[in-house]
């Protein structure tokens, strides 16, 4: 019977690392899409949504069922009330990845406003905390939890950057305000989606070391 419980935590595991590959193909080929200007990468972004959807429901019935039927102990009660909340995470972080491509979808309709290097700048450590943060909850990595939350001060960095450039082109120019409020918006998500992700590396902290590091509360 334990053996079982053992090889079903594992299958939920694999669950979360198979959801947390897509979503992180989809904030890759969202911003791509933008880069190159690319249509039918954008709308594989809006087709893999579906698959992220059923496998959030999938993910919280059989970590619901095993935490009814198996009755698990403190640590493997923990591991699994996180794996549900890394889920709602993950489902999330998909959604802005289709937030996104609704954007660029917007964008493709007139020319490119500018040349693109802080926004894939942001995607590329977005994305990276997303998977480490996977990481850090397969592997126990408490470390590297904690290194996940500290590289979201730089995503808020370059949003700020991003959002004090364009503004200087919708002054210049009242025809770039469509164009750059776009921009905004595509920075915007990706930097809630570094939020996700140092959601779930404050979860992970929790669970390895018993510590709440949410806002810091540690220090006060």
């Amino acid at each position: 019977m334990e053996r079982h419980f053992d090889e079903e935590l594992r299958d939920l595991k694999e669950k979360l690392i198979r959801m947390s590959s897509i979503v992180e193909e989809m904030i890759e080929k969202s911003i791509t899409a933008l880069k190159i200007r690319d249509e039918v990468l954008m709308k594989q972004v809006f087709e893999k949504e579906k698959n992220v959807n059923m496998m959030q429901i999938e993910i919280d019935d059989t970590a619901l069922k095993l935490i009814a039927l198996r009755q698990p102990a403190a640590s493997d009660l923990r591991f699994l009330v996180s794996a549900i909340k890394i889920n709602a995470d993950l489902e999330r972080i998909g959604d802005l990845a289709v937030n996104i491509a609704e954007r660029v979808q917007d964008l493709l309709k007139e020319p490119p406003l500018k040349p693109l290097i802080d926004i894939p700048r942001m995607a590329e450590i977005s994305q990276k905390m997303v998977k480490d943060s996977i990481d850090s909850f397969i592997n126990r990595n408490s470390a590297l939890a904690r290194e996940v939350c500290r590289r979201d001060d730089s995503v808020d960095n370059l949003n700020d950057q991003i959002f004090r450039e364009l503004l200087t082109y919708m002054l210049q120019d009242a025809k770039n305000i469509n164009r750059a409020i776009g921009l905004m918006l595509v920075a915007r998500c990706l930097e809630r989606i570094a939020d996700h992700a140092t959601n779930i590396g404050e979860d992970v902290y929790y669970i390895v070391e018993g510590k709440d590091i949410r806002h810091h509360i540690e220090d006060k």
